[in-house]
């Protein structure tokens, strides 16, 4: 097994066993050329790697997805990350949850394992450094003083580059089952929900109120994937990088209910979204969040503009 290195402290709740972080995910779009277009307008490191694509943050060894080709878009799997010692105790678990071990995909090399969860969906479990955060992510709400100007002339603005993937929101045929099958296998806990129409889940060893969600759907799919930013002016200045690239549908600017954060979500070349995020609520390794059940009404976003009627349509089930 990979020996465990960071550069943060690592944080683990004592005496509970569950995956640590997101590891990365992996889709299938029909054109590279117009994938990689898109997610480096959008301020991402994309470099080629196999037959593929493959994202990063610039500044960052941690590759955050993966990207191949296929006739349509399609979410692959999704891969979580446990600490070394945790790894054959959460293989036991699997296994005793009467979960089929499959084999890794072909062209994929790995050290860990692989299964579908109740709906389907490929998942990797295996050994990785933790890359979810340690505490909440730092948040720039800071104002210039007297005398200085705010805000730099709009020809010198940096680009904006996003720090990491926060989440990614996919679907699912029955979130309750989601939420069963993702507490009690991979260790995850229930952050809030709306009913049976969506949940929020986090990481037991401290994580964002969600590192991954589920909404419901007819069949499985991606969503949308999101990125951290430190303040809503790069949520604003992303919107604009992109509009400009004519990359203009989407949702924002505006701030959500669960998981509080700022957002702007911006539609990809194939109907899904990726979200510029910042400052969402934090549940460190120590903390029992409280979770809630809210009706649709009062739980999507806090203020913003009216949410698109198809925002929520699954196209990969289309």
């Amino acid at each position: 097994m990979t020996a465990i290195t960071g550069k943060v402290e690592i944080v683990k709740r004592p005496g509970e066993l569950g995956i640590h972080s997101m590891d990365t995910f992996n889709m299938v779009v029909p054109d590279l050329k117009v994938a990689e277009d898109f997610y480096k307008t959008f301020g991402l490191d994309v470099r080629e790697e196999g037959n593929g694509l493959a994202l990063y943050t610039f500044g960052s060894d941690q590759r955050w997805a993966s990207i191949g080709e296929g006739a349509r878009k399609r979410l692959n799997f999704l891969s979580f990350a446990v600490f070394e010692e945790d790894f054959e105790p959460m293989k036991r678990r699997i296994e005793a949850e009467g979960i089929r071990l499959l084999d890794a995909p072909r062209g994929f090399d790995t050290n860990g394992i692989w299964f579908h969860d109740h709906n389907g969906v490929l998942i990797e479990v295996k050994v990785a450094g933790k890359s979810s955060p340690n505490a909440k992510m730092p948040f720039d709400m800071a104002s210039s003083p007297p005398g200085v100007a705010g805000a730099p002339q709009r020809s010198k603005a940096a680009k904006v580059r996003p720090l990491r993937l926060a989440h990614v929101l996919i679907f699912t045929a029955d979130v309750p089952r989601a939420i069963a099958f993702y507490s009690r296998v991979l260790g995850l806990r229930l952050s809030d929900r709306s009913g049976d129409g969506i949940c929020f889940m986090h990481g037991i060893h401290g994580s964002d109120h969600h590192l991954v969600a589920f909404a419901k759907s007819a069949a499985p799919g991606l969503h949308h994937c999101s990125w951290d930013v430190g303040s809503v002016n790069e949520i604003g200045k992303g919107a604009m990088q992109m509009a400009e690239k004519g990359y203009q549908k989407g949702w924002g600017l505006g701030r959500h209910v669960l998981g509080s954060n700022y957002f702007h979500y911006v539609r990809d070349p194939w109907d899904s979204y990726s979200e510029y995020s910042a400052d969402i609520d934090y549940i460190p390794a120590t903390c029992d969040w409280d979770a809630g059940d809210y009706p649709p009404e009062d739980s999507i976003y806090l203020w913003g503009p009216e949410l698109p009627k198809d925002f929520i349509v699954n196209h990969e089930a289309v």
